[in-house]
């Protein structure tokens, strides 16, 4: 830091705000901090009283905060996002429109071991509305090394971008709800409307709804059936505790796909099992999707919708925020389920 003439400060960069009071018209801050000085600034710093004025001088090989920021930004950010005018060094950046949101913790973890970098973000995998603030970025001095820019924007070339919002397909679904008691009509069936509630708040169709009772053979039948008919996903209801008599998780398996997991470290919801089936997801849903007001559906079904694919990794990182609180108020996904 050093103080020189207004005069002589054309392009350095000023190191403390500058108030401007006019009684009873304004009192803010004609030019604040990291503010660079331009040659059409002298005239009103003079007005001011500012003579001489503090700055830093941008030397050669050193970035400014607000360039800093903007490069970040082209460097971290993937589809679904926009971004606010740089204020004081800083940029936010916010979903375009609904869908997932996703986080490559790796490559986050990876930058900020720079203490002078700073990139903040709200928890990803969930649904993010359209207009939400998903993450701030700025640096934490006036001005930064040139290199440290460059190592940042070298983590996320090579490890991808660190910030995205994905947007989820508009799937066709099948539904098979399992369950001698609904088939023959002595139950009636309560999961058909709130999964038929759920898809429409997904943006999705349930194009049809089966009901092949408790025959393990049907139920297998019923899925391939939809899947022959070209849905995007099949969820099926009913059956999917470890009681002898449940036979959904087996008539999955023998639709001869890839079982990616039978049970989750979630609550409500750890009866939930997926598998894909010639490519297709197939998901096998716990009672407590029908009563409960977040459970693992609402974790990992807009995943699926995104075309993401699955793996056990996935489910395991679940037991981290896993246990939902059945607040009084849901708030969710502003609360800590499913992080």
């Amino acid at each position: 830091m050093e103080q020189v003439k207004v005069q002589d400060a054309v392009g350095m960069v000023l190191c403390h705000d500058i108030t401007e009071i006019v009684p009873g018209v304004v009192k803010d801050a004609a030019f604040r901090k990291g503010h660079i000085i331009r040659e059409e600034d002298i005239e009103k710093l003079l007005n001011l009283g500012k003579a001489h004025i503090y700055v830093y001088n941008l030397e050669e090989g050193y970035v400014h905060e607000n360039d800093a920021a903007a490069r970040m930004v082209k460097a971290a950010c993937g589809v679904g996002l926009r971004q606010s005018e740089v204020k004081e060094g800083k940029i936010n950046l916010y979903a375009e429109y609904r869908g997932v949101l996703k986080i490559n913790l790796e490559a986050l973890y990876a930058v900020t071991e720079n203490p002078e970098i700073c990139f903040a973000t709200i928890h990803g995998n969930k649904v993010i509305e359209e207009g939400t603030m998903a993450a701030g970025t700025r640096v934490i001095p006036l001005v930064v090394k040139e290199e440290t820019l460059e190592q940042f924007e070298k983590v996320c070339r090579e490890m991808g971008p660190i910030i995205q919002v994905l947007p989820m397909k508009a799937a066709k679904i099948g539904m098979v709800t399992t369950g001698s008691e609904i088939q023959s009509g002595r139950i009636e069936d309560k999961f058909g409307p709130i999964l038929e509630k759920k898809a429409k708040d997904l943006g999705c169709e349930i194009v049809g709804q089966v009901f092949p009772g408790d025959d393990r053979e049907a139920i297998t039948k019923a899925v391939l059936d939809f899947i022959d008919q070209g849905v995007d996903m099949v969820e099926v209801t009913g059956g999917m505790s470890v009681d002898p008599d449940d036979m959904t998780p087996a008539a999955i398996r023998d639709c001869g796909g890839e079982i990616v997991t039978y049970g989750a470290p979630v609550l409500p919801g750890a009866m939930f099992m997926l598998s894909y089936v010639k490519g297709i997801p197939v998901v096998g849903l716990p009672g407590c999707v029908m009563y409960a007001k977040r459970t693992v559906y609402d974790l990992i079904v807009p995943r699926i919708l995104t075309g993401e694919k699955l793996t056990r990794r996935d489910f395991t990182h679940l037991a981290h925020g896993g246990q939902c609180q059945n607040c009084k108020i849901c708030v969710y996904p502003n609360c800590g389920f499913g992080e």
